[in-house]
């Protein structure tokens, strides 16, 4: 018996998990973090900026201490809270259009998103006993994992 699960991602959670999600996400993008004093540096110089809300998102305050701030090929990416508590993404860039921004941001927040409802899953089934038997990635990121009840 077989069954296929669609999962619909909303993002809730705490800032730990959200960190955990970015850094892997940007990490396979080839984000770099970047330091508080080149926050600066890069601000200064930006030209192009647009702004990303996450729709199904919400970070718990008590869990919430900072931002996080990457950095690749001169396009900043910074996630933070909104005063609504939701995930916001900020993409600035001197060289890039504001389209071309929000097509990097958008990109980067499925990743995002990928990552933390992949860990939330597999978390979610070895809770339930159950076994990952097989895992693979497509070519189009598409993750698929197969499991077994124990």
């Amino acid at each position: 018996m077989s069954a296929v699960v669609v999962v619909t991602p909303l993002i809730i959670g705490g800032w730990p998990v959200i960190t955990a999600a970015v850094t892997a996400a940007v990490a396979s993008m080839g984000f770099t973090t970047v330091h508080a004093a080149d926050t600066v540096r890069v601000k200064a110089q930006t030209k192009n900026k647009t702004e990303i809300d996450v729709e199904d998102s919400d970070i718990f305050e008590e869990d919430f201490t900072s931002e996080i701030v990457v950095e690749r090929d001169g396009v900043k990416a910074t996630f933070s809270r909104d005063e609504r508590g939701a995930l916001k993404l900020c993409m600035e860039g001197e060289h890039v259009s504001k389209a071309e921004l929000k097509k990097i941001g958008e990109e980067l927040l499925g990743r995002v998103t990928q990552q933390f409802v992949y860990h939330k899953l597999v978390n979610a089934l070895g809770e339930k006993h159950m076994n990952i038997v097989e895992e693979e990635v497509a070519e189009d990121r598409t993750i698929r994992i197969r499991v077994r009840g124990s």
